[in-house]
């Protein structure tokens, strides 16, 4: 596993020793940000990658000019991992690691802060990786967890931010959840992404 693209471009990336992980190919990977691109993404841009594990797209995010990453994990033994990978690839001062459970705070507010003519405003994602366990992606209907974090997510992004969520390819995400709407979905093998806008309701 490795940063595909950008000022990190060929960077091995550290991992844990076990086969509980669900790593996203180079190709996948590659796949996928030439999609984001089209959304002007990520370059400048505040970004989360949430059960972000070591980091390997928030990081490759920050390789390829995102502004700040935000990585929310939960497991300690990862974390310290990530932290690793952070160090490595010097992002240490625009990136910000949060031990937490995702599914509970979402993407955390106000990752940077800007200066306005009233001070400091706060600046909202304009992309969040929502990379959470297959198993706890089963149920996408009304009530479930993911349906959850989404509408968390929604008063996180930008008025034109968006999430991208990665599932099994059997998963089908609902049309919209709150004010988060389906803009495109994507298959590579047995992953789907499936991205979503944050619109009016």
């Amino acid at each position: 596993m490795r940063i595909i693209a950008g000022t990190k471009r060929a960077m091995k990336l550290l991992s844990p020793k076990t086969g509980d992980s669900r790593p996203i190919t180079d190709r996948v990977k590659e796949s996928l940000f030439n999609v984001l691109y089209k959304y002007d993404m990520p370059n400048g841009k505040v970004v989360a990658d949430l059960f972000s594990g070591v980091g390997s797209l928030g990081l490759e995010a920050a390789s390829r000019g995102a502004e700040f990453v935000t990585f929310v994990e939960r497991d300690p033994k990862i974390i310290a991992i990530l932290n690793r990978n952070i160090e490595r690839a010097g992002f240490v001062k625009q990136s910000k690691v949060i031990r937490a459970d995702a599914f509970r705070i979402a993407a955390p507010a106000d990752p940077v802060r800007k200066a306005t003519s009233n001070g400091a405003g706060e600046r909202k994602y304009a992309m969040v990786f929502v990379d959470p366990p297959y198993s706890a992606t089963r149920d996408v209907g009304e009530g479930s967890l993911l349906s959850g974090l989404l509408n968390l997510l929604s008063d996180k992004l930008d008025p034109s931010g968006i999430a991208v969520v990665r599932t099994d390819s059997h998963t089908e995400l609902l049309e919209r959840y709150g004010r988060m709407r389906v803009i495109e979905r994507r298959w590579w093998g047995s992953m789907a992404v499936t991205i979503l806008q944050r619109g009016s309701r």
